[in-house]
């Protein structure tokens, strides 16, 4: 194999390995909720994320407003919701996205 596709080939697989991890889960979404927001919430994960349909959760995530979503639904998260990581957010996006009110998906939280 010569010098050139061995490069090739490690920077196709690095960008592969990157790419992946960028992504925002729902999986994880959920725990983030369950660990974070359940208990200031006061309801469960399916309770929050159907407040919406998709297309409302993607609207509020587009011009930003998401964390402020969070707040408006569960006030008692303020501090919380202030508190949470970017990478968090996406997180919670992808979880209330998955799980919209108009998904017919239910998770387990």
């Amino acid at each position: 194999m010569t010098k050139a596709m061995k490069i090739a080939t490690a920077a196709l697989l690095g960008v592969a390995v990157l790419s992946t991890s960028a992504v925002a889960d729902i999986n994880k979404g959920k725990k983030i909720y369950i660990k974070k927001l359940k208990a200031p919430c006061g309801f469960s994960g399916a309770k929050f994320a159907t407040k919406h349909t998709q297309d409302e959760w993607e609207k509020i995530k587009g011009v930003g407003k998401f964390r402020d979503e969070i707040v408006k639904i569960c006030p008692k998260a303020a501090k919380t919701a202030a508190k949470l990581k970017d990478k968090y957010i996406n997180d919670l996006y992808d979880f209330s996205y998955e799980y919209a009110s108009d998904s017919g998906n239910v998770p387990s939280c």
